[in-house]
């Protein structure tokens, strides 16, 4: 486990944000993950970084402040931690964040209050998440377990094995278990830079989805850059954001969604889950919702801007994902995500557009992408999704068939 664990450390700072000597690395921690903090900080500090900063939050504590503090507490921001984030972006720092969630922490907290709290971080964040989603900066996000994580997957073992099993699928999905796990991403990198080649070549139209609740069709811009794997950052170097990852990606045009699609993984919005849940579109714009379980979580994300209620990404995962084959519900949107065709709502990464990092709010908008202070991944993916694309020319070839690569 101790030798799993170092390797698992080792692949967030070289392979995630690939940390470079004499830069700095920013962490974004829960204080339950300090032993392994301590192991990347370790790694971090050998291989030359200028200096480890890190970010430790509480879950608990923000559950009693999102249950206790007044209306305008939770609309406050603090500006010197914004700041502060923005300058060490500014210096160049790679940015590691390590999530260990609890799926069901805010189920019993006024939804409101919690839509108060994350829209005025959104806000303030609105600089920094742009040097994040025009990869401005190298950053990476991992998990390790969390013993209400652990128990919301396996209910039905002890406490011990549900870490132990949770674990276990981390370092599988994760090649930690593969004799060299480096050496196995890179393979996987080389595997999916190859499907990228072909999308970017291929330039489609339109993408055509259908299965069960789902009839969809989503215009792409002729502009579209198709991303996955990994990225470069403003200095050239290549970092990998999601740990694991399996997925590429693009942007929809904003007005060019239509029809109606349903989940097939539960959402977990900030501690609350939705589940069973559907959109209508019409012209880009969600028109009609419903969710069986977690409406008012959904409602209140829906509501952040105008921006919210259009898609900013489009996503394709085969079923036969490492992640998929795991037979389990994650109730974590970094790994259900990668085991599932999805769709994001909300803003669109700039550099799926040809020249997008450079564009300012006004140019991406005209060009036909979404902007948002918000950007949240829903899965739609399974074994019966069927994926069409229209060629430039009008053809149709699948790209999808019950759920796995056509070609």
């Amino acid at each position: 486990m101790k030798d799993k664990l170092t390797k698992y450390a080792e692949l967030a700072v070289t392979v995630g944000v690939n940390l470079q000597q004499d830069q700095p690395l920013v962490i974004n921690a829960p204080i339950t993950a300090a032993p392994f903090v301590r192991k990347v900080a370790k790694i971090a500090y050998n291989l030359g970084a200028k200096y480890v900063h890190t970010e430790w939050n509480d879950e608990q504590l923000t559950k009693i402040t999102l249950e206790t503090a007044t209306e305008d507490s939770l609309g406050t921001v603090r500006e010197w931690k914004v700041k502060g984030l923005e300058q060490m972006a500014e210096e160049g720092a790679a940015f590691l964040s390590i999530v260990a969630s609890n799926p069901d922490l805010l189920k019993e907290v006024d939804s409101k209050r919690v839509s108060i709290a994350n829209k005025t971080q959104a806000e303030a964040m609105q600089q920094y998440r742009k040097y994040i989603q025009t990869a401005k900066v190298s950053w990476a996000i991992v998990s390790v377990p969390s013993q209400e994580w652990a128990a919301k997957i396996y209910p039905n073992l002890t406490p011990e094995e549900q870490i132990s099993s949770l674990w276990e699928n981390i370092f599988e999905v994760t090649r930690v278990n593969e004799a060299d796990p480096i050496a196995a991403w890179n393979t996987h990198i080389d595997t999916l830079q190859n499907k990228l080649k072909v999308f970017n070549e291929k330039k489609y139209k339109k993408l055509y989805y259908n299965g069960p609740g789902t009839d969809l069709t989503i215009e792409l811009p002729d502009e579209q850059v198709w991303l996955g794997g990994g990225l470069n950052n403003e200095q050239g170097t290549y970092f990998v954001p999601n740990l694991p990852t399996e997925e590429v990606f693009t942007l929809p045009v904003k007005t060019g969604v239509n029809g109606v699609v349903s989940s097939t993984k539960p959402l977990n919005l900030n501690g609350n889950l939705v589940e069973n849940f559907s959109f209508t579109f019409k012209d880009g714009k969600i028109v009609e919702y419903q969710a069986e379980k977690g409406y008012d979580a959904l409602r209140n994300i829906l509501e952040t801007d105008e921006g919210a209620l259009y898609l900013g990404e489009v996503a394709l995962v085969p079923n036969s994902s490492p992640v998929s084959k795991q037979n389990v519900i994650f109730y974590n949107t970094l790994y259900d995500e990668n085991a599932s065709c999805h769709l994001a709502l909300g803003s669109a990464y700039p550099i799926c557009i040809e020249g997008g990092a450079k564009l300012s709010k006004g140019e991406l908008e005209a060009k036909g992408v979404n902007t948002s202070m918000i950007h949240v991944d829903f899965m739609i993916g399974s074994a019966r999704l069927n994926i069409t694309g229209e060629t430039p020319n009008g053809e149709k070839e699948p790209i999808l068939v019950d759920g796995e690569w056509a070609n």
